[in-house]
């Protein structure tokens, strides 16, 4: 491990140790972090793939009732007939900070337009049952599809500071750290060769007095 280019005296080492002590508790910080973020990430995925199950089979269910609707239904009386949607949706985004991630905390309104008493946006004279049971269900779909992009946009976001969390977890554990302590070695050695070296000079001082 690389060694830190230092003085070898007792005003460094006191620092170094500092920092080693610095380094080994936002370490520890870190890994707690680190554990704590991936245990809500797997939750995150969790729903995310519970959601995505469930409107994938929906959806599945409502495109087939469409399909069915496109094939007794001209063309152009169908496009007319799902051309001005009566639905409307209002998005209230708050920020939510979770272990410092600051996720979207999404809430949706969803509503008809004013006096009306139901979702079709055409009479009934010149479309099908099907196309009736299409709108039926990708009307009551349409929350869950906020609420999985709602969590899809949670899980990037935890994924990312997951990713930046564990490389300055191992760069304080497989650089930082590693090369405080053999820095601190370094100079325990260094400070104890001079030790050694003045006694000798005052073991030879004291024996030269001694001879004259």
């Amino acid at each position: 491990m690389a060694r830190l280019n230092v003085n070898p005296n007792r005003m460094e080492l006191n620092r170094l140790k500092a920092r080693l002590t610095t380094a080994k508790r936002g370490h520890k910080l870190l890994k707690d972090k680190q554990d704590e973020l991936m245990r809500r990430f797997i939750e995150f995925v969790k729903e995310n793939n519970r959601l995505r199950r469930a409107v994938e089979a929906e959806l599945l269910s409502a495109y087939q009732d469409f399909l069915l609707a496109a094939a007794v239904t001209s063309p152009e009386f169908l496009e007319e007939a799902v051309f001005f949607p009566k639905e409307s949706v209002t998005l209230e985004v708050t920020p939510k900070n979770i272990m410092s991630v600051i996720v979207p905390n999404m809430k949706f309104t969803m509503g008809l337009e004013d006096g009306d008493a139901d979702i079709y946006p055409y009479g009934f004279f010149t479309t099908s049952g099907e196309l009736d049971r299409a709108l039926v269900k990708l009307f009551g779909l349409l929350p869950k599809l906020l609420n999985l992009a709602e969590v899809e946009k949670k899980c990037d976001l935890m994924t990312d500071e997951i990713e930046k969390t564990r490389r300055r977890v191992n760069a304080l554990e497989y650089m930082t750290i590693p090369s405080l302590e053999e820095t601190i070695r370094y100079i325990n050695m260094k400070l104890s060769e001079n030790e050694r070296g003045n006694m000798t000079r005052l073991m030879k001082v004291k024996s030269m007095i001694a001879d004259r």
